[in-house]
């Protein structure tokens, strides 16, 4: 079946003004204009970031779109994809996000404006843990793409989870 809608969703202190989301909207645009292309600005509460993103897809046809995630999009990718059985492309994904951006607790600031200030609450540690979906099989088709050199996963790691 042909893609007809792609959902992006970016990593942990990242946004829709990435790299890697423009260039993929860059791409998308010119190369596939029929297709819906979303890449929403995700809250710091997994919570409420994959209640957006339900509501976001909610009307869109399961069968035919699909998700890529970088880092900790990655993580939710995996998450949305046995959500609504849609393929899913992970970068980077991060593993294990409950431990990893526990150390992160606190206010933070985006990557692409770092005048633009959040809070990482204890909580989220939590919502993180709820989301997983190791030992999971995949409920669609899954592509990972992992690289060394990620400054904050290891991708040992990676390839542990995603054989």
């Amino acid at each position: 079946m042909t893609t007809t809608h792609l959902l992006y969703l970016h990593g942990f202190r990242s946004s829709p003004q990435s790299a890697k989301a423009r260039q993929m909207a860059a791409y998308v645009a010119p190369h596939h204009p029929e297709l819906t292309f979303w890449c929403p600005q995700l809250p710091p509460s997994p919570q409420e970031a994959m209640a957006l993103v339900m509501q976001g897809v909610a009307r869109w046809p399961h069968p035919s779109m699909a998700v890529v995630g970088s880092s900790l999009g990655g993580f939710y990718a995996s998450w949305v994809a046995h959500q609504t059985r849609c393929p899913s492309v992970m970068l980077n994904p991060a593993v294990h996000p409950a431990r990893d951006l526990e150390r992160y607790i606190g206010e933070q600031t985006t990557w692409q404006n770092p005048t633009e200030r959040f809070f990482f609450l204890p909580e989220y540690i939590g919502e993180l843990q709820a989301l997983g979906t190791h030992g999971q099989h995949p409920a669609a088709p899954e592509m990972v793409i992992l690289a060394k050199g990620d400054e904050v996963l290891d991708w040992r790691e990676m390839a542990g989870r995603y054989p």
